[in-house]
């Protein structure tokens, strides 16, 4: 399936903020980009304040910031509500003890309370870190402590499930903070307060810490799927990035009414989930729900959505419902659609032109970046399956690597670009303002990601002559095979373009002639019921077609259940050890339904 350049014009229904890419990455610097925000009425940058209060001083605090879907309620919670309500979650926090710099964790899926919580903690000066709700009690007892978290916000049940069990493992914890409401017994869980209770007592006044813009603010960890949890370290500046990645990747406007659908425990749910889209002063959708196809077309309709975040796992979960159930439902006011937390498909874009008459621009970050690097924009050519071009005052590179694989210096201390079209380490120049500071109490581990001024990700990746990034797979990833260099994702792309196949899974398999073959592992539709060894030959013949032999799988089999994260990607690690025979690991924090909500970026 040839997939054309789509081009941009005349269907933009609102003038983009960034209309002229070329001119933009000209005229655009991060000093510049300083007259965004406010900045502390006494000094400094605090990022509760650019989100919440500076909108209220220009005189917009009954514009609801905050659009909360219970199961069966609905609460609209303004800025000048908000304000009032961390202030008082702020107060709470110091009646606690608890000091600026101290973590306060968070472990409580889309709830009112959770964002309060976030904003208050950054309002008081304390640091926020969120951990998934999904994940099991090792991995939330790694997270804490490595953190020296003081405080949770998390439910009685949570707790109880998730972190009873390792709470003596975890020393520095001493307040446990309930969002259910007062009634149940919890006298069994050590340090508990109801927030209700505890909130009530406060006043809404807080003078806002004054923070400056390289104190800690967040504490993002990585998945941790291979080996210990790295804990970066951001800082309140970073807001700067967050304001303008909002304006030019997701083309955010004060007018908009924004659904990122990411889980808030990742670092996605608190850049795009929570930090951007409030800076930006628009109306953002927070849903308590997981994922259901017509519950989601049907929030899209009915509040009137007009910019989308959410991942490509979600938008495969939604090819599959079929396209008849996107027409049941009016989509217009959807303006702009995003997607991050894998790479996009290919066909999942001319998917989203065909099904909703949009778009779908992908674009690429990581925890460590903090925020969007690179983007497919709103007023630009996009080339479907390509993560875009880098974001106005960003560089980035590819980096010829070395025998291990990584990019690095050479004798004369520099590393070395590789043409366009080549295959290399993708890397970013340093300086970004949300460009993460530190894994803390790792120094060395921190060192390791830097060279001759670049940020080393970590990602293989190519750049096209048109200036375009293109996403081959993670350096441990790719599969060696004959001499070639194959990423998987490359080759589970083409083979989602059957429309009997689901989803697909690639991995290297060690063969002696070949160094590795290509194995696949595909997920069909639900109703497919074709004869494998047939469907297996014309994937096959397809694949060859569209890829060559030598990229082609040499193996197809087929799986009802490819182990995923709770995000929904597929764990192509797990694929590996099964197949070898290996020891899995440690699969607590691994989930084998995808409930679509960004992991980490």
């Amino acid at each position: 399936m040839e997939l054309p350049v789509i081009r941009k014009s005349a269907d933009l229904s609102v003038e983009p903020n960034l209309r002229e890419y070329a001119a933009a990455c000209k005229t655009f610097s991060w000093d510049s980009a300083q007259e965004w925000i406010d900045g502390l009425p006494g000094g400094g940058v605090n990022i509760a304040y650019e989100a919440v209060d500076r909108h209220v001083v220009h005189g917009r605090g009954d514009h609801v910031a905050l659009r909360c879907l219970g199961k069966q309620t609905q609460t609209d919670i303004t800025y000048a509500e908000l304000a009032r309500r961390t202030n008082t979650f702020a107060n709470a926090l110091r009646s606690l003890g608890i000091e600026p710099g101290q973590r306060v964790f968070s472990l409580v899926g889309r709830v009112p309370a959770l964002y309060v919580a976030i904003l208050g903690t950054l309002k008081a000066g304390s640091v926020f870190a969120p951990l998934f709700s999904a994940f099991g009690p090792e991995p939330v007892k790694q997270r804490v402590v490595i953190g020296s978290g003081v405080a949770m916000v998390t439910s009685a049940a949570l707790y109880r499930k998730k972190v009873a069990p390792v709470r003596d493992e975890m020393p520095t914890l001493q307040h446990i903070l309930l969002v259910d409401e007062p009634g149940d017994d919890v006298s069994d869980i050590p340090g508990a307060l109801h927030l209700t209770e505890l909130l009530a007592e406060q006043s809404e006044e807080f003078d806002l810490a004054q923070t400056g813009p390289e104190d800690m603010s967040l504490l993002h960890f990585t998945s941790g799927t291979t080996g210990t949890p790295k804990a970066a370290v951001h800082v309140h500046g970073a807001v700067v990035a967050h304001y303008a990645t909002g304006h030019f990747a997701l083309d955010l406007h004060a007018e908009d009414i924004y659904w990122c659908t990411a889980d808030p425990g990742w670092v996605t749910g608190t850049s795009y989930g929570v930090i951007s889209p409030l800076t930006h002063g628009l109306t953002m959708i927070v849903d308590e729900g997981e994922f259901d196809a017509r519950r989601w077309y049907r929030t899209l309709a009915e509040h009137h959505v007009s910019v989308w975040y959410t991942a490509p796992t979600a938008i495969r979960m939604l090819m599959r419902a079929g396209p008849e159930l996107a027409k049941e439902y009016d989509l217009s006011s959807v303006r702009f659609v995003a997607s991050v937390g894998e790479p996009l498909n290919p066909e999942a874009v001319v998917w989203g032109r065909e099904v909703l008459g949009l778009t779908i621009h992908d674009n690429w970050w990581q925890t460590e970046t903090g925020g969007i690097m690179i983007a497919n924009y709103a007023a630009c050519d996009v080339y479907p399956g390509s993560m875009g071009q880098p974001m106005p005052g960003i560089t980035a590179g590819v980096l010829q690597r070395g025998e291990e694989g990584r990019a690095q210096a050479g004798p004369d201390g520099h590393v070395v670009e590789v043409p366009a079209g080549e295959i290399g380490e993708l890397a970013l120049r340093t300086g970004w303002p949300s460009m993460f500071r530190a894994y803390l109490d790792e120094e060395q581990r921190y060192n390791k990601c830097f060279v001759d001024g670049w940020y080393l990700t970590g990602d293989l990746a190519k750049r096209d002559e048109n200036g375009y990034f293109w996403f081959i797979g993670r350096a441990d990833d790719v599969i060696k095979t004959a001499g070639h260099l194959i990423g998987p994702f490359e080759v589970e792309s083409v083979l989602m373009e059957d429309p009997r196949v689901a989803e697909a899974g690639v991995i290297g398999v060690p063969d002696p002639m070949m160094g590795e073959r290509i194995k696949a592992f595909v997920s069909l539709k639900p109703g497919v019921d074709d004869d494998p060894k047939t469907l297996r030959r014309e994937l096959t013949a397809h694949a060859r077609r569209r890829l060559g032999p030598a990229v082609a799988p040499r193996e197809i089999e087929f799986s009802d259940n490819l182990p995923k994260t709770r995000s929904g990607k597929i764990m192509r690690r797990l694929l590996r050890a099964r197949e070898l025979g290996l020891p899995e690991g440690d699969l607590s924090t691994l989930e084998t339904g995808p409930v679509p909500a960004n992991e980490e970026a």
